[in-house]
């Protein structure tokens, strides 16, 4: 995900920099910084205007999707960045009651449910401890397709799973996700909260 909204901002022409432990991996010829996530700090960022957090936590080390938000907001808090993070769809309400998120449904898949968890938990987190800090969590659909294909557009909401008008299904290609993440950057319409983002055809 971090490659595709690299790209998208390339394309932008933005100035990137990528923050990575491994830079022989990089999929395109621009500026570094060779470090771990945990190791980052204020003075690895403060130069830049914007952060995007990728971060994948390994299986077997799920609370590492708290604990890696938690040591951002504890880096950025006080200064001028704003924060974007690559949520989940799991932590998504199901229905405008907003009583159930998507990872507590009976039949939620077990091996996922790590993962969602504490990625709501690291919402949280944001949501609770943030003072003086900008960020904005982004949801995908509960479909998150491996696609560079951002043909289709997408569709914004708020903290409710969305399924597309034309199909109604649950989805959006990681390529449209990228657009919608660099559009929120250009164009902050969702500073210290989360919205999440649909396929308007799928």
């Amino acid at each position: 995900m971090g490659s595709l909204v690299a790209a998208e901002a390339l394309d932008r022409r933005h100035e990137v920099t990528a923050i990575v432990r491994h830079p022989e991996n990089l999929q395109y010829d621009i500026p570094f910084i060779k470090k771990d996530l945990y190791d980052l700090k204020t003075a690895d960022l403060i130069s830049f205007d914007v952060v995007v957090d990728a971060f994948s936590a390994p299986r077997g080390a799920e609370e590492q999707h708290k604990t890696s938000i938690e040591h951002l907001i504890s880096i950025l808090r006080g200064t001028d960045l704003r924060l974007y993070i690559v949520g989940g769809a799991g932590t998504l309400y199901t229905d405008e009651s907003k009583q159930t998120k998507l990872y507590q449904m009976p039949g939620f898949p077990k091996v996922v449910f790590p993962t969602s968890k504490n990625m709501d938990d690291g919402l949280n987190a944001l949501k609770k401890k943030t003072t003086n800090l900008s960020w904005t969590y982004i949801s995908p659909s509960a479909n998150f397709i491996h696609s560079t294909d951002k043909s289709h557009g997408y569709i914004a909401g708020a903290e409710v799973l969305l399924n597309s008008p034309s199909s109604g299904q649950s989805e959006i290609t990681m390529a449209e996700y990228a657009v919608a993440m660099l559009d929120e950057i250009e164009n902050p319409k969702h500073l210290n909260q989360r919205f999440t983002v649909v396929s308007k055809q799928n």
